[in-house]
């Protein structure tokens, strides 16, 4: 079991820092949008 653990948490390390961007990106993008709303 432990060998076919270690390389899945590899695994999801690797999808979640490739994540944190995007994460980045909707959050400017929920702020933005928000802006505009409180503008308009």
């Amino acid at each position: 079991m432990a060998a076919t653990k270690a390389p899945a948490k590899k695994a999801t390390a690797k999808k979640t820092t490739a994540r944190k961007p995007a994460a980045k990106k909707v959050t400017a993008v929920k702020k933005t949008t928000a802006a505009k709303k409180t503008t308009a």
